[in-house]
């Protein structure tokens, strides 16, 4: 699989954030992980210098600096494994850095910037110093990390970056969870979820579905073009951990016009489906609630989820417990 597919652990929506930066004169650090795609503004300016959309540090002088690089500390969203980066310098042309690399450390709880930088801390390089291009996204994929929670991006020696997406799998604290013996959304991303495929998503992403919280508009769900032949459109969603299925939720926000007639829910182990929720209709812009219509299928690892014909839907929601 191409790795840009899998989860961004470090995105906004998950609740990544840019703790510390040692340099953002021209444009704030905060803007490294912003979920929308970048964008340029003609003629825009600050006090400071041109407007850009990402991370911009100002340029070096001084020849004696102990460290040839800027660098910031990213808190990851939800700690995991990372299996590539790409490293955006769209619209940076003139003022990117000519290489960057990437370190990554383990630290649960909230530790704050001095602890990070405590020279306890363990740091592991996981992507060694590595050209850039301008105005570019620039992929590197990158060996099996285990668990990271932090990372630090150096860029030498100094310049603008957009963005910086970090692709990887989820991978929870599962004794923590189980220790709670409740029910738990087997399907969010936060639990590990992932929806592996899906056959289409012309409109709205497909990992949408299983992000936290609400969505926000209608872009932030998956969302299939229309349909002009026989069909229906459909995703497989990789549960975080086996489980039984015992409460559903189908939420369509946003989606008014769009939405899909019905729906179905299969489950399984891959290799053979068995119906979870009977044919049933949906409504615009609802939070629809299965309970009493679910088959009891026992413990289960994929949920296929059909719409008929086709349409958007915000978030898929797998409520369950841990086999």
């Amino acid at each position: 699989m191409d790795f840009t597919q899998l989860i961004d652990l470090a995105s906004e929506k998950l609740g990544g954030a840019v703790l510390f930066a040692n340099d953002d004169f021209f444009a704030p650090k905060e803007n490294l992980i912003k979920p929308a795609a970048p964008v340029w503004k003609e003629g825009l300016y600050t006090d400071d210098g041109k407007w850009m959309d990402g991370w911009e540090s100002r340029r070096r002088r001084s020849p004696r600096l102990e460290e040839p690089f800027d660098w910031c500390v990213i808190r990851l969203g939800m700690a995991g494994e990372v299996n590539g980066v790409v490293v955006d310098t769209a619209y940076f042309k003139g003022n990117f850095p000519s290489h960057c690399s990437l370190e990554a450390c383990t630290v649960d709880g909230h530790p704050d910037i001095a602890q990070l930088l405590d020279a306890t801390t363990q740091w592991k390089e996981i992507l060694p110093l590595s050209e850039l291009e301008g105005d570019s996204q620039n992929k590197f994929e990158i060996a099996a990390t285990g668990r990271v929670t932090h990372l630090r991006f150096k860029i030498y020696p100094d310049g603008g970056v957009a963005r910086l997406r970090v692709h990887g799998k989820v991978l929870p604290d599962w004794d923590a969870l189980r220790r709670r013996n409740t029910e738990i959304d087997l399907a969010a991303a936060e639990n590990g979820g992932d929806v592996f495929v899906a056959s289409n998503e012309f409109f709205g992403h497909r990992q949408n579905l299983i992000m936290p919280g609400l969505a926000h508009d209608m872009s932030d769900g998956w969302e299939t073009r229309r349909r002009r032949g026989p069909g229906h459109d459909w995703c497989i969603v990789r549960l975080g951990a086996k489980g039984t299925i015992t409460r559903v939720e189908i939420d369509t926000s946003f989606f008014r016009g769009n939405y899909p007639e019905s729906c179905t829910l299969e489950g399984g182990d891959g290799t053979e489906w068995r119906e979870l929720l009977p044919m049933s209709k949906l409504q615009a812009h609802t939070k629809h609630i299965f309970t009493d219509g679910l088959a009891d299928l026992g413990p289960v690892t994929n949920v296929r989820f059909n719409i008929y014909p086709d349409g958007g839907v915000s978030r898929l929601r797998l409520f369950g417990r841990i086999a």
